[in-house]
């Protein structure tokens, strides 16, 4: 059975988050991670589309430093009168799922009085009528915003909103994965100094700060597998190895979750801190470190983190 939402309106019940205006001055990398963003949002609304069952669905990003959602990525659109088009804090129905930071949706955009109108034009451009606006929040601040809708006056029931905010789901812990991986190598790298290159406490940063690094690199190697996105998983694991000393040649090598037991071991991590936070159970953690070791001739944990970092395998 399916339940309607009310007529003209229908906001569900409100989720933590708020869009915030404070933002650090960009870099190259923010830049970066912002261009992956754009193409999780586009990959997000086709399986809105699919999800749901709505023709059209659009979306876009917050803006760094502005109130706002500019329209970037349509789908199943016939014109491009809504590409572009910057969405303001509290204006329309997507700004509305802005400032609130919970999904809402309109049974005739053009008529509703639930919504400001600042938009009709591009609206009535596209021939839309009912739409679903879900907020993208992420560590209590609206990222995005995903847009799904019909082009006929009618009711958009619970399993239609509840799918789309599904997909908004699934985007957030994207995000929140690459956030993380991107917090962990800007770390990294402001750890390693100026040399960007790694030759042990006694080179560069202290041993406290040494540490970090190796923590660091151990967080990334257990990130990787969550990733989804091969480009990135790949950048992740290159940049394992910026955090690492040149290998020598002919040295032995590990299989990779063999390298990640080996990474938490040397941030010392006990077998089971190691099988948590890798999601295995502890007998296959012992597993892993033996077959480590036995690669790198060690006999006990310590010589094989020993071993390890001077064959390059590990910070």
């Amino acid at each position: 059975m399916q339940v309607s939402l009310p007529p003209n309106g229908g906001v569900v019940p409100a989720r933590t988050g708020v869009w915030s205006a404070h933002q650090p001055h960009r870099r190259s990398d923010e830049v970066t991670a912002e261009a992956v963003t754009v193409v999780e949002i586009r990959g997000a609304l086709l399986r809105l589309r699919r999800a749901t069952g709505l023709p059209v669905a659009f979306g876009g990003l917050v803006e760094s430093g502005r109130p706002q959602v500019r329209i970037s990525e349509l789908s199943g659109t016939a014109t491009a009168a809504l590409r572009s088009l910057a969405v303001s804090s509290g204006s329309g129905l997507g700004g509305k799922a802005v400032a609130l930071a919970r999904p809402c949706a309109v049974t005739d955009y053009s008529s509703s009085r639930h919504i400001s109108h600042e938009y009709d034009i591009p609206v009535a451009a596209e021939g839309i009528r009912s739409v679903l606006a879900v907020p993208v929040v992420v560590r209590r601040r609206v990222r995005g915003v995903l847009y799904g809708a019909l082009r006929s006056a009618q009711p958009l029931g619970d399993r239609a909103l509840g799918a789309a905010v599904a997909v908004a789901r699934d985007v957030e812990q994207t995000l929140i994965l690459r956030d993380e991986a991107w917090e962990l190598l800007t770390a990294g790298r402001g750890l390693l100094g100026d040399t960007g290159t790694p030759g042990g406490p006694e080179t560069g940063a202290g041993t406290g700060a040494w540490e970090q690094v190796r923590e660091a690199h151990a967080a990334l190697r257990a990130l990787a597998p969550r990733i989804t996105d091969p480009v990135l998983r790949a950048d992740l694991l290159a940049a394992c190895g910026l955090l690492t000393a040149p290998r020598p040649a002919g040295g032995p090598a590990l299989a990779p979750r063999e390298l990640d037991v080996l990474s938490w071991v040397a941030a010392g991590a006990t077998n089971a801190a190691v099988a948590e936070r890798l999601g295995l159970r502890p007998e296959t953690v012992k597993g892993y470190l033996r077959s480590a070791m036995r690669k790198l001739g060690a006999h006990t944990r310590g010589e094989a983190v020993t071993a390890a970092r001077r064959a390059g395998l590990l910070p």
